[in-house]
């Protein structure tokens, strides 16, 4: 695990001077080592955090054999042992210096170019430069684990780990505020994937490479969940529980190759305790395991945590979190995540990761089960609302439900929020608080959200497919990329701790795309074709109980502790000084939150007091 950066400039706009600079703000991600390729027009940096292969050998960036080829790469590739015998049937004798991953796909690289692309089984941000043709080379993995942000003005070409290396370029680049991810923002509580906060600054997509030379700029998919849905779904349990198994155990034992100490994170739930359980069954010794716990009822899973792990035999690790720990965090979250976030659980990741590094350098985590196998409540509401009744009856449906205490108010809130273009988005949106579409126009100063695609269109599919897998696809392709995963890679990576999800290896994932619907909702059990395999290794019973969200009581602490955020970040003069929220509405957010004790408005008035928060610290 480690941070890149590099430039294309045939202009002279990026030297190697700014590349250092630029390059020095990811040491965070790479403490271990680092260093800068310059040649040119071009140039490659490299911050290391040394997982496999410690020796410096194995430092980047790395030139191949031929001398060719220069790489700088951020991730891991795990079957980089079955590519290295590949390589060696091509070029017998052909002698490698290094143990490492690196090695493997920059000498692959050298044989099959872009094809390599389908070769890799990982998680990885890859740029190799070909001093022969003078061209970039840029490669994501399929699902969108490892970050790659970059700019590109039509001649000179930047790229980073993260936003703030690109950030550090100062003057080089016009840091303009990008006000068409704002509707994306406050619908959301993130900017997904192509736009970044800049103009001119942009997130690489997942399962795409790129070629970059003097004459032109392509960008090439070789990778899309939506291709990989065949005609016939699985349908046999017996097999499908067989194939799911054997493909999560071959996940874990891939994702457990290291030179250095590993671990996971065990929150009791099903997804880490299964990944927990996989990577226990396999290892000679106690994993070492580790959760946090919150002292307000009702946000600790902890206790479920130390069950798993006394049943499994791990070496557990607890972290009890204050309310002062957590609180802590809000301060810095602009500078680690270096655009507006408003993921709250951010913080309870923080703070595991940080607990973790004092034990492990590489953990394993449980992301992907809800995306995959229809594990969240908007799944539920996909379903629900897909119904023809609903649709014709939402307005006064909508009405009624207003009428009613809390809980019905907010399940009003799905049907105000329906949506044809936007269907998928909104239910997202409202499942988790933020405005729906039709508020937007109403909390935005500048009329920026006409004819916006919240939810990516699938083109021509092999089969049809019902509305909560749409839903799960929306998961998959916006949620857990550009949020979830997001969350996970800075906030463990603000600590050097690598972190690796099994659930998400892509086999996996294209298993759970064709696998029927039955297998994942039963009844009211979700994911449960998922929970059948979990129950191979740890009693059910210990999981009958609700699902837990790894969250904090930020309803809470915005009345108590939090509130003067919302006072200094949400007031009129604020809103005036930026131009972004009309006051107006934002002042209805803050009285149905505080006056009339809407918990659900607790998101809307988090993003507002993000937006605001940010701008101070950057503008």
């Amino acid at each position: 695990m480690c941070g890149i950066t590099g430039y294309y400039s045939p202009s002279g706009r990026f030297t190697g001077d700014l590349l250092r600079v630029a390059n020095e703000k990811l040491s965070h991600r790479g403490p271990d080592a680092g260093g800068i390729f310059t040649e040119g027009i071009a140039g490659l940096g490299h911050r290391r955090l040394s997982i496999i292969d410690l020796s410096e050998n194995a430092n980047q960036p790395m030139f191949s054999t031929n001398g060719r080829f220069v790489i700088v790469f951020n991730g891991e590739v795990y079957n980089f042992k079955e590519i290295k015998l590949e390589i060696l049937n091509e070029r017998p004798g052909f002698q490698f210096k290094t143990n490492s991953d690196t090695e493997v796909i920059l000498e692959a690289f050298s044989i099959w170019r872009e094809q390599i692309a389908n070769k890799l089984n990982g998680m990885f941000a890859i740029a190799i430069y070909d001093k022969e043709e003078g061209s970039l080379f840029l490669l994501r993995d399929r699902i969108g684990i490892k970050p790659i942000y970059y700019y590109w003005d039509g001649k000179d070409f930047f790229f980073a780990s993260e936003l703030k290396a690109i950030k550090a370029l100062g003057k080089a680049i016009n840091f303009e505020l990008n006000k068409e991810a704002l509707p994306y923002f406050f619908h959301l509580g993130f900017i997904p994937e192509p736009h970044s906060i800049y103009k001119n600054i942009y997130k690489f997509p997942s399962g795409h490479y790129l070629i970059l030379n003097r004459a032109q700029l392509l960008c090439t998919p070789y990778w899309e969940p939506t291709a990989k849905i065949e005609h016939e779904k699985i349908t046999n349990e017996h097999t499908a529980k067989k194939q799911l198994k054997e493909l999560i155990t071959s996940s874990v034992r891939y994702r457990m190759i290291s030179d250095v100490s590993f671990g996971t994170f065990l929150s009791g739930g099903v997804d880490s305790s299964l990944v927990t359980a996989v990577a226990q069954s396999i290892s000679n010794e106690p994993v070492k395991t580790f959760s946090i716990g919150f002292s307000e009822q009702g946000y600790s899973e902890s206790e479920f945590a130390a069950q798993v792990s006394k049943y499994l035999k791990t070496d557990h690790h607890t972290f009890e979190v204050s309310q002062q720990d957590a609180l802590d965090m809000v301060a810095g979250l602009d500078e680690i995540y270096d655009e507006p976030f408003a993921e709250t659980s951010s913080i309870p990741t923080l703070l595991v990761s940080k607990l973790a590094r004092k034990y492990v350098t590489m953990t394993l985590s449980g992301d992907g089960g809800d995306e995959l196998f229809m594990g969240y409540g908007e799944h539920i509401w996909a379903q629900r609302l897909s119904n023809p009744i609903y649709s014709l009856m939402r307005k006064p449906i909508a009405m009624a439900l207003d009428l009613g205490d809390q809980r019905m108010k907010r399940a009003a809130q799905h049907f105000k929020a329906y949506s044809v273009l936007n269907y998928e988005s909104n239910i997202f949106s409202q499942e988790q608080n933020f405005f729906f579409e039709k508020e937007l126009s109403l909390l935005l100063c500048q009329n920026i959200t006409d004819n916006l695609n919240f939810t990516p269109r699938h083109g021509n599919l092999k089969r049809t497919i019902t509305p909560v897998e749409k839903q799960a696809i929306f998961d998959l392709m916006v949620y857990l990329k550009d949020d979830l995963l997001v969350k996970v890679d800075r906030a463990t990576m603000k600590y050097s701790l690598e972190t690796r999800v099994p659930l998400l290896d892509y086999r996996i994932v294209e298993f759970a795309l064709n696998l029927d619907q039955s297998l994942k909702i039963k009844g009211k059990t979700a994911k449960y074709l998922l929970k059948e395999v979990l129950y191979d290794y740890i009693p059910r019973e210990y999981f009958n109980r609700p699902k837990k969200g790894f969250s904090i009581p930020l309803h809470k602490w915005l009345r108590k502790d939090l509130k003067q955020y919302a006072d200094t970040y949400i007031t009129k003069s604020m809103c005036e000084r930026y131009g972004i929220v009309n006051w107006s509405y934002a002042e209805r957010v803050l009285h149905c939150f505080y006056k009339e004790g809407l918990d659900f408005y607790f998101n809307r008035v988090w993003a507002i007091l993000c937006i605001h928060k940010y701008m101070e610290a950057n503008y």
